[in-house]
């Protein structure tokens, strides 16, 4: 079966076409969200919130662009819906400690998390690597991942975002800039000649 008729199934509430999908879609679904949350729990809990929206809408799809590009989107805007929400509360957190005395500790994300897409011999930069695309604006950090961790084309990624391929060349090379330049702050000595954010660092392994 094909991915348009699995979608179909779905639309009309065939449990066995979700399941397909899923196991087509899963993997790179949670490394897309995974790159974005940086931390696995919350990984896991959007991937369910794409696939619960995935089955909700299958119906409303209208087949003006690939299944492919339809359900990256979905991860995408779940992933940036999420980070916003999560950093709102963190400043909210942060805010209301200064008047709680017995305030619980705010916690943050571990800073040596490792994508499971990234080669073992440069898991150590990519670690870094991480830590500034975090800053990255949404635009340069989407055009970002999805190009080079996700190894999407730039016709694809535009597609995704729902910009021209020029606009996501002119994005990349921004957040390329940026990265360069804050990852300099960390490694002062040596530039970046050793902080590769070329697609070389990564793989193309699947959920591990």
């Amino acid at each position: 079966m094909n991915e348009s008729s699995l979608l179909k199934g779905i639309a009309s509430g065939n449990q066995t076409a979700f399941r397909q999908l899923y196991q087509l879609y899963s993997d790179k679904v949670y490394n897309t969200v995974l790159s974005y949350t940086q931390n696995v729990e919350d990984a896991e809990e959007i991937l369910q919130d794409v696939f619960i929206s995935i089955f909700d809408t299958a119906a409303k799809f209208q087949y003006n662009s690939t299944i492919n590009t339809w359900i990256y989107r979905i991860a995408v805007n779940k992933s940036l819906d999420f980070l916003r929400k999560k950093n709102s509360a963190k400043r909210k957190g942060i805010f209301l400690s200064l008047y709680k005395k017995d305030s619980q500790e705010i916690k943050y994300d571990s800073t040596d998390f490792i994508h499971p897409g990234v080669r073992l011999e440069n898991q150590e930069n990519a670690a870094t690597l991480f830590k500034v695309i975090k800053k990255l604006p949404d635009n340069q950090k989407t055009a970002f991942i999805l190009t080079h961790i996700e190894d999407l084309s730039q016709q694809e990624t535009a597609d995704v975002m729902k910009i021209t391929r020029k606009a996501v060349e002119s994005l990349i090379q921004r957040a390329k800039a940026n990265l360069k330049k804050d990852l300099e702050k960390y490694f002062p000595e040596r530039g970046t000649q050793q902080l590769n954010t070329s697609k070389e660092t990564w793989t193309t392994g699947k959920r591990t």
